[in-house]
């Protein structure tokens, strides 16, 4: 299935099930164990982790999660992690997916496929296979990971998908230590091994509560410069942020529910224990499936959690340019741990995004970043230095921005240390 048929495929899904709630789409992470140590992520566990082993759900219990599923009219399951194949048993989990009937993604870093996993996979074929790479280099890919020897089987799992033509994806997580790179891990995706390339520059807090990624998170003007470097990605905000403001309609929601997304109404998230949630970064409302069951979690205690409403105004109300934004109640947890909280972070891109491309945002409540606002003169001037180029991605060098020695070189272990990479968005 190409990505036109797949658009279609969608359509007609959600079409047909308008108005109700189906659960279509599930993300499932089976392990949070991971053989790398990446600065960024906010779920990663060491591999020899023995209490995260043992507390995972066993392969029965996935084979009656997955007859939940399809009961229920699950279409498309997210394998995610973590690292997938840290698991062992994972291909036997997965076999029994596809014998169910599910189209399938995996999210992985790719560092653990072997040919004996490729050859599987080309034999019973999932419908994309996403890999995430940290650096075009070896230099800044293990900077990034921490683990010597990653870079090389990273590659190495790469070319193995793509010899048995395999449907892959290649992206990456903007951050300090990999940004100089990402126009070249672009280049090396599509020129290189021939595959779509995408990058999402959102590091979120550890779901641990440890703020510890936000170290390595890009500034708001990195954010948008690193976009705008890209016509076709700039413009693509241009044509976004120009509609919402020449609306006369303000994109606020169409109730007072604190969830708006497809979360708990077309699709949900289970860990690793079997608890479920909205999504992969919300943990704050759990509902454990390893007793009760999927459906009953699915219409009872996420339904309870989907109409949960709003208990306070927020300046995202009344915001013009909110579609351009990725504020949602799970970042809200995460930063600032209030569901119902603006994420001051994504406030400053969305508004920087604007400011760049010539716009005005109207003011909107107490929002620091709009006229007169406390935040408002240092945008602005942010702005003024993207247009001139004055803060230009295609002079970050990695001279001038050399990544940090690896701490393996100081005996880290490899496991987490309260800040790492996992699999959400265009994390793998």
């Amino acid at each position: 299935m190409n990505d036109a048929t797949y658009t279609a495929f969608s359509r007609a899904v959600h079409e047909r099930y308008l108005g109700r709630r189906v659960p279509v789409e599930v993300s499932i992470e089976v392990t949070r164990r991971c053989p790398l140590d990446c600065l960024h992520c906010y779920n990663n566990l060491p591999m020899n982790d023995a209490g995260a082993r043992a507390g995972e759900m066993t392969l029965e219990e996935h084979c009656r999660l997955l007859d939940e599923l399809a009961a229920a009219g699950c279409l498309w399951i997210l394998y995610t992690g973590g690292e997938i194949f840290g698991r062992r048993d994972f291909l036997d989990i997965y076999t029994e997916a596809k014998k169910r009937g599910f189209l399938i993604t995996l999210f992985t870093n790719g560092t653990l496929i072997t040919q004996r996993i490729a050859d599987y996979l080309a034999e019973f074929r999932p419908f994309a296979i996403e890999i995430t790479l940290y650096g075009a280099t070896r230099e800044t890919y293990e900077a990034v990971t921490q683990i010597r020897g990653s870079y090389d089987r990273c590659i190495r799992g790469i070319r193995l998908l793509l010899e048995r033509d395999l449907p892959l994806k290649l992206k990456t997580v903007p951050t300090k230590l990999n940004r100089h790179e990402v126009y070249e891990m672009k280049r090396m995706a599509e020129e290189d091994f021939h595959v779509e390339f995408k990058f999402d520059s959102l590091v979120n807090p550890r779901i641990d509560c440890s703020q510890s990624p936000v170290a390595v998170r890009l500034s708001p003007e990195e954010v948008v410069a690193l976009d705008y470097c890209e016509p076709r990605r700039r413009e693509d905000y241009r044509n976004l942020i120009g509609r919402d403001l020449a609306s006369t309609i303000v994109a606020t929601p169409d109730d007072n529910h604190k969830y708006t997304c497809g979360g708990g109404m077309s699709g949900c998230a289970i860990d690793p224990e079997g608890n479920l949630s909205i999504c992969v970064i919300s943990h704050q409302q759990d509902y454990n499936i390893r007793s009760k069951g999927f459906g009953e979690g699915w219409e009872g205690h996420l339904l309870d959690v989907r109409n949960q409403t709003r208990t306070r105004p927020s300046i995202c109300d009344q915001c013009k340019i909110r579609s351009a934004c990725g504020m949602c109640p799970a970042n809200g947890e995460l930063e600032n741990g209030d569901a119902e909280s603006p994420v001051d972070f994504l406030c400053q891109v969305t508004h920087l995004r604007a400011y760049a491309l010539g716009l005005d945002v109207p003011p909107h409540g107490d929002c620091r970043c709009c006229n007169d606002a406390v935040l408002h003169g240092e945008l602005m001037a942010a702005a003024q230095r993207i247009q001139n180029q004055e803060t230009d991605p295609s002079l970050w060098t990695s001279h001038q921005s050399s990544p940090p020695v690896l701490n393996v070189l100081q005996q880290s272990s490899g496991g987490c240390h309260s800040g790492g990479c996992g699999s959400c968005g265009v994390h793998g």
